[in-house]
């Protein structure tokens, strides 16, 4: 039997009851029918790897299960809230210094910040990396990477709007 037809077996044996599990963990209809089809989406492209058919079922269930725990770790990662609700959270920048500045006068400006705000900022924002790999990368604490990529920010928006003194960041400021 064909490789195509394998897998139009396999997706009719299994299909209903791995999206019932599926449904039954996410409690939701279309992130059941997302997490079976990436479950079969795995097995087209991994299930030739598995020897014994008879434990396609079980590869099935236990690849939608991890599936829907590594969304939910995601959704704790990065979780989705409406723009109005986080609207207070987000920083007030006026529209004409957003049409000003380009990447050049950005990363300019992202120059004047010492050392300690700077590397963290570019990781995070630039690199897309996560705040534990970035404590990583620069040997300090979490809480540190935390702190200094909300002074980061901070100072960083107060050199954009043209409020803050580039001499002042190495005076009085803590490196912690």
């Amino acid at each position: 039997m064909s490789p195509d037809r394998d897998f139009e077996n396999l997706a009719a044996k299994y299909y209903r009851d791995l999206y019932r599990f599926a449904y039954s963990l996410a409690n939701s209809e279309s992130d059941a029918s997302d997490l079976t089809q990436q479950t079969f989406y795995l097995w087209a492209a991994k299930g030739s790897q598995i020897r014994n058919a008879a434990s396609a079922r079980s590869w099935l269930f236990t690849t939608l299960h991890r599936e829907f725990l590594q969304s939910r770790r995601r959704l704790l990662r990065f979780p989705h809230h409406e723009l109005e609700e986080m609207a207070a959270e987000l920083p007030q920048i006026e529209p004409e210094l957003a049409q000003k500045i380009d990447a050049a006068a950005l990363l300019g400006i992202l120059a004047q910040l010492e050392v300690h705000l700077r590397a963290p900022l570019i990781l995070f924002y630039m690199q897309d990396l996560p705040y534990k790999e970035i404590a990583e990368i620069l040997e300090v604490p979490l809480g540190t990477v935390q702190s200094r990529i909300a002074r980061g920010k901070a100072r960083l928006f107060e050199l954009l709007k043209g409020t803050g003194d580039p001499s002042r960041e190495g005076k009085g400021a803590a490196h912690g």
